[in-house]
């Protein structure tokens, strides 16, 4: 009997995963959904995938030495740190992400964060709710977007856009990307300028950066205590780029007046965390990517790389310098 190829999603946070088996299925091979919580759950779901598909595990050199046959990893989502990307060049298996998919929706979340915090959005339903009438903070924390300087941390896909979206609101935009070419921030209508720089002039610091070994924990409590006391701190995009016990201590201290969290550095978020009860603090549970039309479009990219990948094709987007499709004996 001629075997099907199969398709193996690791973990998924999706209620089902029907959109993805349909285009697999059209294809004519088949979908195999995981929700895989330990190493041994993993190394034995992938060892006889052709092509695996994972959200939030963790795909470590043991997991990908275990994948006999898989022709391509692919992440839903645009990080991709929970993959060991040198492992699996060894291997010679393509690691491909979905670069483009929740563009509007982080960059519009980065701005309600931004208007939240500047505004006191959150500080004042909590007052009302709690059946209090009037001005919950003083006059000064309530500040106008068009006079504050906004660093940003990140000049790719979301951080042009959250430039954009600033630029409107007619405030200061600084922008550090050693990537960029300060041409192409200037351009936009901002200024480039060096972190230390950003750091220093920001009244509002928002990051836009992957997770890499030049960026985790780069919010420590050394670049804190070089920021601008009362500033405000954004991150919409790796939990790890934040020192947590740093940040809380720079909220209490007074260091920072707020801060606006949609990622951590574990997740999910303990039930009993200092982020969860600080008051200058507003959080979400990792969802400013979601939208209709962002969902569908992450897990038919991914449906349609694992797919390309089976038939012997480079996926694409391949993000670890593989260039050529694997060759499984």
């Amino acid at each position: 009997m001629t075997r099907v190829p199969r398709i193996v999603v690791t973990d998924y946070t999706f209620p089902d995963l029907d959109p993805e088996s349909a285009l697999v299925q059209q294809a004519g091979f088949e979908l195999v959904g995981h929700q895989c919580e330990t190493l041994d759950d993993l190394i034995g779901a992938v060892a006889d995938a052709d092509a695996v598909i994972t959200q939030f595990a963790r795909i470590t050199p043991a997991v990908i030495a275990a994948m006999t046959r898989a022709r391509a990893i692919v992440r839903y989502g645009i990080g991709v740190d929970n993959v060991d990307l040198d492992a699996a060049q060894a291997h010679a298996i393509p690691v491909s992400n979905i670069p483009d998919y929740c563009i509007d929706e982080v960059a519009d979340h980065t701005l309600s964060f931004i208007l939240g915090l500047t505004r006191q959005v959150v500080t004042h339903t909590r007052e009302m709710q709690a059946g209090r009438w009037g001005m919950a903070v003083p006059v000064h924390e309530m500040r106008v977007l068009r006079e504050q300087t906004v660093g940003v941390l990140g000049f790719g896909r979301i951080g042009r856009e959250v430039v954009r979206r600033l630029l409107a609101f007619k405030c200061h935009v600084l922008v550090h990307d050693p990537l960029a070419a300060a041409a192409d921030i200037v351009a936009l209508g901002a200024v480039a300028a060096s972190l230390e720089q950003v750091v220093a002039a920001a009244d509002v610091l928002t990051l836009h950066c992957p997770s890499t070994p030049d960026t985790r924990n780069l919010v420590g409590s050394a670049l804190l205590g070089r920021m601008k006391t009362g500033a405000l701190l954004v991150n919409l995009s790796r939990g790890d780029l934040v020192v947590t016990d740093a940040l809380v201590a720079a909220l209490r201290s007074g260091q920072l007046a707020g801060a606006a969290l949609d990622v951590f550095d574990s997740e999910p978020l303990p039930a009993v965390h200092p982020l969860r009860t600080l008051p200058n603090v507003i959080i979400a549970p990792h969802i400013a990517s979601v939208s209709p039309t962002a969902r569908h479009a992450l897990r038919e990219g991914a449906a349609r790389r694992a797919i390309a990948a089976v038939r012997g094709e480079l996926p694409a987007n391949v993000v670890n310098g593989v260039t050529v499709p694997r060759s499984v004996g």
